[in-house]
């Protein structure tokens, strides 16, 4: 490894974290062991899966820890004992201070949102479902409480009208992975100056807290603009609710792509299906237009696949 570069503790867990992991790898630094969550079970079958890191860490022969405390003594003194210069985090959990406070240049975390708006879990989601123009990634020295501690880069990137939160969760990856890299070769050269993070005069802060179901659920007494962010923030998932019953009969869908319509206005709500291809649902001051969904238990599909199953006669939107 070139001496021009850091050793480095890694700890994410996501596909989000891999890419970061991926590009410090790739590029020659000294990945002296990377930390991630440890294996559970998962899915109907209950069966035990690693996460997308450890998935790498073992096709690399990365050296590899999965503590289920961090506070473990035993996990504290293996990490002081491996001297690393900087501890990289992405897409994992809260450190203690017992470990952030470990290596002699820091330990910095990647964000998806531009600090200090969207702290929290879901920043890309919140975004898009407050219909914001402009996000992107920050890198920050980690403190005590979440997503509070001093700046010391960040990148722009314009949200596109057809955004999803999953197209922009790829593009975010990528440009913070660059943007660790940076980070990392900066620390280890002295050239970051820490900037705490300010609020200006007037600005109110927005969060982004984790999302719960409660928060999928689609109000078709939105205008049509926030149903359609609101889509358009929970896809490809976890998906924005829609119910529709018919009797004691009910039908739960995904929606996870729509249109807004501004041609048809009609009481919020209100189901349109014309041609057995196009399900539009009117909201206040305009409607959507479904364009793909999943109902509960079956795979992705287009309006024009579900209608072609589907009689829509007694069915109304809950």
């Amino acid at each position: 490894m070139t001496k021009n570069l850091p050793r480095i503790v890694f700890m994410g867990t996501t596909e989000f974290a891999v890419a970061s992991l991926r590009a410090l790898h790739e590029a020659g630094f000294e990945i002296v062991t990377v930390v991630t969550a440890p294996d559970r079970p998962a899915g109907r079958g209950r069966k035990i899966t690693f996460t997308p890191v450890k998935q790498y860490a073992l096709e690399n022969k990365l050296m590899l820890l999965q503590p289920e405390r961090l506070r473990d003594p035993g996990f504290i003194d293996t990490l002081k004992n491996l001297k690393a210069d900087i501890f990289t985090v992405v897409a994992f959990r809260m450190l203690p201070e017992e470990v952030w406070s470990i290596p002699s240049l820091g330990t910095f975390n990647l964000h998806g949102s531009l600090l200090p708006q969207y702290r929290g879990a879901a920043p890309i989601n919140h975004a898009l479902i407050n219909g914001e123009k402009v996000t992107g990634v920050t890198t920050f020295l980690i403190d005590k409480d979440i997503d509070t501690g001093s700046i010391l880069l960040s990148r722009s990137e314009e949200i596109r009208t057809e955004d999803t939160a999953g197209s922009l969760h790829d593009r975010l990856m990528e440009l913070g992975a660059s943007l660790v890299m940076e980070t990392a070769k900066g620390l280890f050269a002295g050239k970051l100056r820490p900037v705490p993070q300010s609020v200006r005069q007037g600005e109110v802060l927005t969060p982004a807290p984790k999302i719960f179901p409660a928060d999928t659920v689609i109000n078709w007494r939105e205008t049509a603009v926030k149903v359609h962010n609101r889509i358009r923030g929970l896809s490809p998932y976890p998906g924005a609710l829609a119910t529709m019953r018919s009797g004691d009969r009910t039908i739960r869908l995904k929606i996870l792509e729509s249109k807004i319509r501004d041609d048809i206005k009609t009481i919020p709500g209100t189901m349109i299906v014309s041609e057995k291809s196009h399900l539009v649902i009117a909201c206040v001051n305009g409607s959507i237009e479904v364009l793909s969904l999943q109902p509960e238990g079956r795979i992705r599909m287009t309006a024009s696949e579900f209608l072609r199953g589907f009689d829509p006669d007694g069915w109304e939107l809950a």
